[in-house]
């Protein structure tokens, strides 16, 4: 290289000044030959499909256009594309400085088997670089029944970790400071006994509630609409909404009182702006709901905060996040909120879990990555980044590490903190973000237009909305339009065994048992008696606050059950109707090669057997995680089966009394939640009792490899794991009824 250029850096002002560099460049003669968008068209068409440049476009599943080229001409007329970070409307992120200053929270999501184990796990993230606590409940919990209740024999903290009383509240935060790390608990149907239990534990280690932060989930519309952990209908459980968030802004004003989220919505099918749309406006019924118990809207709008899942959408998901605090801003005006703090929207995020495979589970670690970097960008202020083998298993501790030293890496090595809003200004951010806030917008015009989300949520009409969305999906994986790594293509040969976290669950189950009765055989029983039924003449009058006498029963050491159970004596419990999308799936996926050949032969099959092969599609134990579930019902109807869908927590008893009834061929079991173990086999064992040996037991989900064996040994005929294509296990449960009848 010559020295003398070396020596002399180009430098912008010689360009705009068409100063010498070398021999040759002059005013008259510029460094560059200027160029426009009709010479990039003409270039582009040579090698562009066909010579079609449109072809080069992607229409994501929201109808979004995302084209290879953006330029000026795609911001130009855009109302927000000089805004700045801490100001209105947030567009750049809530606070002026972000992770300049100061990086989001590291908060991994975690908690299973008891309340000691988990304790441990905590103090290790912690010690480890973890920067706040975030608590998983096992299902019992989330669904307002104690560990020895006859409904949750296979549910007792496998899923979560097992909180039956005060005192295991005060056993999972043990030597953890709760005036100094904040806590997020997801929880929702219990948010009672379970926020209360997380007050009055504190109070006896020493830390009143005013110094208590963290962030409580009780975000139940979302809940009817997906994740299914509710306890009572809706109208008493947005009173119990109304209340915390009366409570917490009286005596928590450090706490979040909710956290609005549209992480399940993904988990559960829906694209980013259905996602983002539904959320919001779940964020503005809760506001409602606030203002019609008389608070003032700047007393408590600044504590509601809001949770997103991030995927492999990379370009939209950081859309996304930019777009929903413009939009937040917009209805917190609307509803004539003023200060600051009641105008920016700020958030958790946690990578996705719907996007873990289990097949080649070691690609889940760039999956990760990936997503946290979107999250990141997007202007998160804590996150969750999940372990590479959660679509097997709970995490291990090695696995563990791993998805949290991927947030330590993105913190302290990247430079990406430096910068706020490092996509501020790029033509596609701009205009996709842009394009965001207008997608989701119209839907929440549409919700808006049906008396807002609750009437969406009653309806049923949200649910499917989703559940499409979801449909579709699979079946563009399943026909390998959408390619995922491993799955549906450069899938490997033979996959390496890798080590999984397997907890006992008859063990947690018996020690927690022990527990309540340690608990119930030392406490004053006509005290915590006359909280129990102060809470029920609460519900049945609608006077006093929920949470507030909640605080009382729990420090009278009454249960998460009999709280629960002191509100379900007036609520009720909620049972949920069972409906299925039709045709979504078979559009998206009828063009691939076997399509037609199969329905042929299910078709066959109802000719020569009299009838068609008849699936029931089953919940066991309190797993409302139905995306899985409801994908496949529509799609095994799509193509000739007769299906029906049991109803949600049903014990293995009431599943095999259904499928006796209906006469089905087969059951399906569908499980994330990790008791398959004990639930399956007990299915098995109620057909052999009741002389229905004839139906045979199929079982997909989240299962580990190492489990195949003793579920095929208990008499399951088939498993089908995440990654499976939905026709190719339709095939082998149809081949699986000819041998049963023949």
């Amino acid at each position: 290289m010559n020295n003398e250029l070396k020596a002399k850096p180009l430098r912008r002002q010689a360009f705009k000044e068409g100063m010498s560099i070398g021999n040759n460049m002059t005013k008259d003669n510029p460094p560059f030959k200027p160029s426009n968008l009709n010479d990039w068209q003409e270039a582009a068409k040579k090698s562009a499909p066909a010579g079609d440049v449109k072809a080069l476009n992607w229409i994501t599943p929201e109808g979004i256009e995302v084209k290879p080229l953006y330029t000026s001409e795609d911001t130009k007329d855009l109302p927000y594309t000089d805004t700045l970070p801490g100001f209105e409307p947030y567009l750049r992120g809530p606070q002026a400085t972000m992770y300049a200053v100061r990086p989001w929270t590291i908060r991994q999501y975690a908690g299973f088997s008891t309340a000691q184990e988990s304790n441990a796990f905590y103090r290790k993230s912690l010690a480890a670089g973890g920067q706040g606590v975030s608590v998983a409940f096992d299902l019992a919990t989330h669904r307002g029944y104690d560990s020895d209740h006859p409904r949750v024999t296979g549910d007792v903290g496998k899923a979560g970790v097992a909180i039956d009383s005060v005192e295991d509240m005060k056993i999972l935060f043990d030597q953890i400071p709760l005036d100094k790390v904040s806590v997020s608990m997801t929880m929702n149907g219990a948010v009672l006994p379970v926020l209360a239990g997380y007050i009055v534990a504190a109070e006896e280690s020493g830390v009143p509630q005013d110094k208590l932060s963290g962030t409580i989930q009780n975000d139940i519309l979302k809940e009817f609409m997906v994740r299914n952990t509710y306890i009572y209908p809706p109208e008493p459980s947005m009173r119990i909404i109304g209340d915390i968030i009366a409570y917490t802004a009286q005596k928590m004003p450090k706490f979040n009182s909710i956290s609005i989220s549209g992480y399940h919505m993904q988990e559960a099918g829906a694209n980013q702006a259905l996602e983002l749309a539904f959320t919001l406006a779940d964020g503005a019924e809760y506001v409602k709901l606030a203002l019609g118990k008389g608070l003032n809207i700047d007393d408590f709008a600044g504590r509601l905060s809001f949770f997103w899942a991030v995927g492999m959408n990379f370009y939209l998901e950081i859309a996304k996040m930019r777009a929903a605090r413009l939009l937040w801003c917009r209805i917190m005006k609307d509803f004539g909120a003023k200060l600051p703090k009641s105008l920016m929207l700020r958030t958790h995020s946690q990578t996705s879990g719907w996007s873990l495979t289990e097949q080649d589970p070691y690609n889940n670690v760039v999956r990760t990555t990936i997503e946290a970097m979107a999250a990141v960008f997007g202007g998160t202020q804590s996150l969750h980044t999940n372990s590479f083998d959660e679509a097997i298993a709970l995490p291990t501790e090695f696995s563990a590490r791993i998805a949290r030293n991927t947030q330590l890496i993105i913190q302290e090595e990247t430079h990406i903190t430096s910068v706020v809003d490092p996509w501020a200004g790029s033509y596609m951010m701009e205009k996709l973000t842009q394009d965001m806030v207008d997608k989701a917008w119209e839907i929440i015009q549409e919700v808006q237009a049906q008396g807002g989300m609750t009437k969406c949520v009653d309806s049923g009409w949200a649910k499917l909305r989703i559940e499409s969305a979801a449909a579709q999906k699979q079946a563009r994986i399943d026909s390998s339009q959408d390619v995922i790594v491993g799955v549906n293509k450069y899938r490997l040969s033979q996959e390496a065994d890798i080590d999984i976290l397997d907890v006992d669950n008859v063990r947690v189950r018996l020690e927690q048992i022990e527990r309540l009765k340690n608990i119930k055989g030392s406490r004053d029983t006509g005290l915590v008696e006359q909280t129990l039924d102060a809470l029920t003449q609460a519900a049945q009058t609608g006077e006093g606050n929920l949470l507030e006498l909640s605080v009382q029963a729990i420090r009278a050491r009454a249960t998460v059950g009999e709280v629960s159970m002191a509100l379900e004596k007036v609520f009720g419990r909620h049972r949920a109707d069972t409906h299925k999308v039709s045709g979504v799936y078979a559009q998206a996926y009828d063009s691939a090669e076997g399509w037609e050949q199969l329905k042929t032969e299910i078709s066959d099959f109802a000719t020569q057997e009299g009838r068609r092969p008849r699936v029931l599609i089953a919940k066991l134990g309190q797993d409302g995680h139905d995306r899985g579930s409801k994908v496949v019902a529509s799609a095994y109807a799509d193509l000739g089966f007769d299906v029906d869908i049991g109803p949600l927590f049903q014990t293995p008893q009431e599943c095999v009394r259904q499928a006796i009834e209906n006469d089905v061929h087969a059951i399906g079991v569908s499980t994330l939640a990790a008791g398959h173990k004990t639930l399956v086999p007990e299915i098995i064992e109620q057909l052999s009792t009741q002389g229905a040996q004839g139906i045979i037991v199929f079982v997909g989900g989240v299962i580990p490899k190492q489990d195949y064996e003793f579920l095929y040994n208990a008499g399951v005929k088939g498993i089908y794991g995440p990654g499976t294509p939905i026709p190719a296990s339709a095939k082998d449960v149809l081949e699986q009824i000819r041998k049963a009848l023949h």
